[in-house]
C-alpha cells in the first residue's frame, strides 16, 4: 500500500484499479477551461438570420443590375434615379424568370448571368444562415430544410415588394408570381448550401450505392462539357461576326458609358447563348422568333432585332469541315466515359480489386440522364418571350435536347468506358479475384478460392 503524502491523498480503491495500465496510455482529452466572466456563445434566432442572410443577398444582386441598366440609359436625356432604381428592380426580376408585362407584350427572356449571380449568393446564405443557427456539421435534414424553408420565406417578402414597386412605374409585374418564385429560388439554393454545410451531403453520398454516385458525377462532366464546348463554338461564332456586333452597339448612339452599358446587357445573356449553341451541337437548335430554326441543317430566320449577342447567328446549313461538328457530343461523352473508367481503373488498382463489366457499364448508362436533364433544365430556363409578336417564341425546345443529349451521351460514355477497359486490359486483383464492392464490403473469400 502505498503512503499517504499531502500531494498524493488517499483514492478509494475502484479509481486505483482503474489507473492501473492495461496497455498503450491514452492521452487525457483536452477541455477548454471556461474564462472568467464569459458568457457561452450564443445562437442567432432563425428569423432574424434568415432575414439578414435574404436580404443581403438581394442587395448585391439587385445592384449590379441597377448599375448596368443605369449606363446602359445614359444619354442627353437621361431618366431620373428612381427610374432607374425602378429599371434595376424590373432587371432583377427578369433575372429570377419573372415574366414583365410590358406595352409591347411579355417580356420574359431571363439573362442567365444575373441568374447564376443570384444563385450563388443564395447559396451562401444558406451557408450563413446554417453556421448562425449552429447546424454546422450537425448532419440533420431537419435543419438544412428548416434553414431553406425561412431563407425561401424570407426571399419571397423581398420578392413580391420588387413587383409592387415595378408596377407603380408603369410595367405590370404579378405581386403573388414574385413571391412564389422568389420563395423556390431562395428556397432552393439556400438548400443546397444548408446541405453542404451542415454535413447532409456527405450522409447522402455515403448511403448511395456507388454506381449512383459515379453515374451522377459523370453525367454531370458530360453536360458540363457539352455546355462548355457549346460556349466555345459561341465564342467563335460571335469573333468572325465581330464587325457587325460592333456597328449595332455604335448605331445606339449613347456615348461610351451607354455602349459599355449595352455591351455589359449583352454579355448578361452570353450564358443564354452558349446554351442555345449547345443545342445547335446536339442538332434541335434553337429559334429566335416564330417560325423559325437555326439547326446544323437548317437555318431560317426573319428580321432580327439590333441586339450583338445576335449577329453571331449562323448563315446557314453547316457543310465541308463544319459537319465535324456533329461528332462533338459525341465525343464529349467518350471523354466522360473515358474519365469514368480511368477513375474507376484507378481506385480498383489502389485497392488491389477488379473492375467488373456491370460496375462499369451501369454508370455510364445511367450518365446518359443526368446529362439530358442537365441540358433540359438549362433548355428550359436560357428561353422566353421577348415582347410580343414573332419575338414570342426564342430559345430550344427542351424536351427535345433533353432527349437527344440522354441518348448521345449515354452512348458516347458507353463506348468510351469499354474502350478504355478494354485497352487497359484488366484491373488487378487483390489475388483473390475479388470485385472492388466485395473488397469495400470485406465480404469472405469464396469458396474453392486460394
Amino acid at each position: 500500500m502505498s503512503p499517504v503524502t499531502p500531494d498524493q491523498p488517499r483514492r478509494p480503491a475502484a479509481d486505483v484499479a482503474d489507473a492501473r495500465p492495461t496497455g498503450r496510455a491514452r492521452p487525457a482529452p483536452r477541455v477548454p477551461a471556461p474564462r472568467s466572466g464569459e458568457a457561452p456563445r450564443s445562437r442567432a434566432p432563425l428569423p432574424v438570420a434568415a432575414g439578414v442572410a435574404a436580404g443581403w443577398a438581394a442587395v448585391t444582386s439587385w445592384l449590379p443590375v441597377t448599375v448596368v441598366l443605369g449606363l446602359a440609359q445614359l444619354s442627353e436625356d437621361a431618366g431620373s434615379l428612381p427610374g432607374a432604381l425602378r429599371a434595376g428592380l424590373a432587371g432583377w426580376l427578369l433575372g429570377h424568370r419573372v415574366p414583365l408585362e410590358t406595352p409591347t407584350g411579355p417580356l420574359g427572356l431571363a439573362p442567365l448571368a444575373l441568374t447564376a449571380l443570384v444563385v450563388w449568393r443564395l447559396i451562401r446564405a444558406g451557408v450563413h444562415v446554417s453556421r448562425a443557427v449552429g447546424a454546422r456539421g450537425g448532419r440533420s435534414p431537419r435543419q438544412a430544410l428548416t434553414v431553406a424553408v425561412a431563407v425561401g420565406i424570407g426571399y419571397a417578402l423581398l420578392g413580391a415588394l420588387a413587383a409592387v414597386v415595378v408596377s407603380a412605374g408603369g410595367l405590370r409585374v404579378s405581386p403573388v408570381r414574385a413571391g412564389l418564385t422568389f420563395a423556390i429560388f431562395g428556397a432552393l439554393a439556400a438548400l443546397a448550401g444548408a446541405v453542404r454545410t451542415t454535413g447532409v451531403s456527405v450522409l447522402l453520398a455515403r448511403r448511395s450505392p456507388a454506381a449512383l454516385r459515379d453515374g451522377l458525377r459523370t453525367g454531370l462532366v458530360a453536360g458540363l462539357l457539352l455546355i462548355g464546348a457549346g460556349a466555345g463554338a459561341a465564342g467563335l461564332s460571335v469573333a468572325t461576326g465581330g464587325g457587325d456586333a460592333a456597328d449595332m452597339i455604335g448605331a445606339y448612339r449613347t456615348g461610351v458609358a451607354g455602349q459599355a452599358g449595352v455591351t455589359l446587357v449583352s454579355l448578361a445573356y452570353a450564358p443564354n447563348a452558349t446554351i442555345w449553341s449547345a443545342s445547335y451541337l446536339l442538332g434541335p437548335g434553337f429559334a429566335v422568333g416564330t417560325d423559325t430554326a437555326v439547326r446544323t441543317s437548317e437555318v431560317s430566320v426573319g428580321a432580327l432585332p439590333a441586339v450583338p449577342l445576335l449577329a453571331g447567328l449562323p448563315r446557314g446549313p453547316v457543310d465541308g469541315l463544319g459537319a465535324g461538328l456533329l461528332a462533338v457530343p459525341v465525343l464529349v461523352g467518350m471523354a466522360a466515359g473515358w474519365l469514368l473508367a480511368r477513375r474507376l481503373l484507378r481506385i480498383a488498382a489502389e485497392e488491389r480489386a477488379r473492375v467488373g463489366w456491370p460496375a462499369l457499364l451501369v454508370p455510364a448508362a445511367f450518365a446518359g440522364p443526368v446529362a439530358g436533364a442537365l441540358l433540359g433544365v438549362a433548355a428550359v430556363i436560357s428561353g422566353g418571350p421577348l415582347g410580343g409578336g414573332r419575338l414570342a417564341e426564342i430559345g430550344p425546345v427542351w424536351w427535345q435536347v433533353a432527349g437527344v443529349a440522354t441518348a448521345v451521351v449515354a452512348a458516347g460514355a458507353l463506348l468510351g468506358a469499354a474502350a478504355t477497359r478494354s485497352l487497359t486490359g484488366r484491373a488487378t486483383t487483390d489475388g483473390r479475384g475479388r470485385t472492388r464492392a466485395e473488397t469495400a464490403r470485406g465480404a469472405p473469400d469464396a469458396p474453392g478460392r486460394p
